[in-house]
């Protein structure tokens, strides 16, 4: 596989720019919106530096493949949070309402 996305190297740019952009959305992006030409440089940047990483996965670094499990440990979270949540609400449901406080 390192060999075959070593040759070919417009999919393996291709794959960690999506694996770039998806890990800064979900763990370094800010709540509110940056303005335009901030918006702009960010994503200049993560450009110029997916370049630079597949140029490191060119020479045989192992870089897709721990984007990848990176990527899979971050969807495993959020499908914990999620069934977390799921569950809480079920229990929620199950559980009679408290007894208001006596004042």
């Amino acid at each position: 596989m390192q060999a075959w996305l070593s040759d070919h190297k417009l999919v393996s740019y291709l794959l960690i720019l999506g694996f770039t952009i998806y890990i800064f959305n979900k763990v370094f992006r800010a709540q509110q919106k940056l303005p335009l030409l901030k918006e702009i440089l960010v994503y200049a940047l993560i450009l110029f530096g997916s370049f630079v990483l597949m140029i490191l996965q060119v020479d045989k670094l192992p870089i897709i493949q721990c984007m990848g499990v990176a990527v899979i440990m971050m969807m495993m979270l959020r499908g914990r949070q999620l069934y977390d949540k799921w569950k809480g609400n079920k229990s929620n449901d199950a559980t009679p309402p408290e007894a208001e406080p006596r004042k």
